[in-house]
């Protein structure tokens, strides 16, 4: 090799060499810079506490969620928003009995507001809506309302996240506007989240803004549907009602005994009437039900339903088993799942109720 082309390539490994070295220099330069903005700046934004409480939930991390969310006072303010006109279309209510009822759901704010947290909380640890259970006071009707019919009134269980569009920042404060999903009706809705600096200086998301407008938009859609499927199902409903109130003659005629202990003969007839008469009706409304298209809006009606035929069979089979068994504890589960579906009449009742009113309300389509 010759001088010439020796120091030619000399020169060429100098040039590769501080070529390799600048382009080090920016890379971690960059990487500096990103670690300065992101720890500096963009740590403390309310896009920041956004995507810090999405990946929370998503990674089912209570506390972390907690931080970048006000649970308390999310739930207290979606409250008043639920409840604000909840007996203003009422025509049966008279304005005594209004203020009456408004003064009550005022009274038992703090527990729903903390049931509410607590079932959030459950639905994020485990990935599931469960209500209350135990002694919890929110659990059936011990309370005075129906939690699960509340929980539902909240379209919480029903709505979708789908993204975050837009983040304005004002001082210490923000409006984050975040596009969802209500579910049954697959209406797409822009949220807005007011967003406030905690002491610490991260950011949290405080409650919804228009979380009365999202109501309103939401429950005529639900309403209408519901509406629907009613009077699709009024005659089948209104048939198998009257064949079961005959029933219901007919076990109370069977039931009836002086000596407190029922008879060979009785509890044959009525093993009889129960098996050929009253859960073939309860079935056969049910199989009449799954037959009528079920609008969107109108699910969780249809749901509940379904569930209140099988929670009445159920009860009636332990019924038989104790029938035939003399067996106190099939009694007792009878006992208890015909409480179970009581509950769950009177929702549907309520429901229907409701629809009825809501034909009242401004602006149902």
């Amino acid at each position: 090799m010759d001088d010439y082309t020796w120091q030619r390539k000399l020169r060429e490994r100098k040039s590769k060499s501080s070529r390799w070295q600048l382009l080090l220099f920016l890379v971690l330069a960059v990487s500096i810079g990103t670690a300065a903005w992101y720890f500096g700046f963009f740590y403390r934004t309310p896009e920041y506490a956004l995507e810090q409480a999405k990946l929370a939930w998503q990674a089912k991390d209570e506390e972390k969620f907690k931080q970048y969310v006000n649970l308390n006072l999310l739930t207290s303010r979606a409250y008043d928003d639920l409840t604000v006109d909840l007996f203003a279309y009422d025509a049966t209510l008279n304005a005594q009995s209004k203020v009456m009822f408004e003064k009550f759901y005022i009274l038992i704010k703090p527990q729903l507001s903390q049931g509410t947290e607590e079932t959030i909380l459950r639905r994020l640890t485990t990935g599931s809506w469960t209500l209350p259970e135990g002694a919890d006071i929110l659990k059936g009707r011990q309370l005075g309302i129906d939690y699960e019919r509340f929980l539902e009134r909240s379209q919480l269980r029903n709505t979708t996240f789908l993204e975050i569009t837009k983040v304005d920042r004002h001082g210490s404060t923000a409006l984050a506007e975040v596009k969802v999903r209500e579910d049954y009706t697959q209406t797409d809705f822009t949220m807005v989240l007011s967003m406030e600096k905690a002491d610490d200086g991260h950011w949290q998301v405080a409650y919804i803004k228009n979380y009365k407008e999202y109501l309103d938009t939401i429950a005529p859609l639900q309403n209408k549907d519901i509406a629907d499927y009613i009077e699709s199902t009024k005659a089948i409903v209104s048939d198998c009602n009257e064949k079961l109130r005959d029933h219901q003659i007919k076990f109370q005629s069977l039931t009836g005994t002086s000596a407190g202990k029922l008879s060979d003969y009785q509890k044959k007839n009525l093993k009889k009437l129960l098996t050929q008469e009253v859960i073939p009706t309860l079935q056969d409304r049910q199989a009449q039900l799954d037959q009528v298209p079920v609008p969107k809006g109108a699910q969780y009606l249809a749901d509940q339903r379904k569930l209140s035929t099988k929670t009445t069979i159920e009860a009636w089979e332990h019924f038989i088993k104790g029938l035939e068994n003399d067996d106190q504890t099939e009694f007792a589960a009878a006992e208890t799942l015909h409480k179970q579906e009581l509950a769950i009449d009177l929702r549907v009742d309520e429901i229907i109720h409701h629809t009825a009113l809501s034909k009242n309300i401004p602006n149902l389509p």
